[in-house]
């Protein structure tokens, strides 16, 4: 997994952050989803790699074995916006000042989150099986609700931290033969983790709270992405059966849009890397 990639940790401010990064060429950040870690992407990235990009995989703050600060009541420490900054901080450590993205799931809002923050520094933004989080809680439905009724569970204080960490391995699934092995076993020792779990936990809190409010500012304000944004979502997923063609929502934060569908269910880079990578080969060459 990953051959001829390195690791590292780089220290960013209060959060020290795992990272993979190979090949030679213009700069590729990759951000995974809840509850993955940066091993999800151990079947596309050698694929960009091959096409001549350098890529770079971190884990998000406090996931896999990413550490951040302690939380805090008003679920700032693990914002978007201070999870961005962290990944400002590795790739210019990497020497990387100006570099292309793509962002899964709960990575998706960070991508969007580093797009609006610092748009000299990211080239090309590519937004992954997700929504705005503003755009999701402005739609909220008796539907939505119960489908992502996980959402507002993680949300609660304390509890369910006792229920997955009672029994992690029955609260999350996953296949190795579908995941591949050593990702399997990475992401299974993560969710072990009572550390990692409470970190994951946060990332919803700060969601609801200041993630959303940061989004409608930004809305309020005008504020939108500046660089080429392409959008792809799981046709076997339900975000196109909650909201219709995700491209309509995300229009009014791109203007420089395009995207599709990819046939796959939630996690594409794991169940359909190929045409993933070459989506964002393609994307990111242009």
């Amino acid at each position: 997994m990953f051959e001829g990639f390195e690791t590292s940790t780089v220290q960013a401010g209060e959060a020290s952050v795992f990272v993979r990064y190979g090949g030679e060429g213009p700069p590729v950040l990759l951000l995974h989803g809840h509850p993955r870690t940066s091993a999800t992407w151990h079947r596309v990235a050698p694929q960009l790699v091959d096409r001549g990009f350098t890529v770079v995989c971190p884990d998000l703050r406090g996931y896999g074995r990413s550490r951040g600060p302690a939380p805090t009541a008003d679920h700032t420490a693990h914002s978007k916006r201070a999870v961005a900054n962290d990944l400002v901080a590795v790739m210019r450590s990497l020497g990387h000042d100006r570099f292309a993205l793509a962002g899964h799931d709960r990575g998706g809002p960070v991508a969007l989150r580093l797009a609006l923050d610092h748009p000299d520094l990211v080239s090309r933004a590519a937004l992954l099986d997700c929504l705005p989080i503003s755009e999701h809680l402005s739609r909220i439905t008796a539907r939505f609700a119960t489908q992502w009724w996980h959402w507002f569970f993680f949300a609660q204080p304390d509890i369910p931290e006792r229920v997955i960490n009672a029994d992690p391995d029955r609260w999350y699934h996953g296949d190795p033969e579908v995941m591949g092995r050593e990702n399997h076993d990475e992401w299974r020792a993560a969710t072990r983790n009572p550390e990692v779990v409470r970190a994951m936990l946060e990332d919803y809190r700060a969601g609801l709270t200041v993630d959303r409010r940061d989004e409608e500012a930004d809305r309020a304000a005008g504020v939108r992405i500046r660089c080429p944004a392409l959008v792809l979502w799981s046709l076997r997923d339900d975000l196109e059966d909650l909201y219709g063609d995700p491209l309509k929502i995300w229009r009014d934060w791109a203007p420089d849009l395009r995207g599709h569908g990819i046939d796959s269910g939630h996690h594409m880079a794991e169940q359909a890397p190929d045409e993933l990578a070459a989506a964002l080969g393609d994307f990111f060459a242009a």
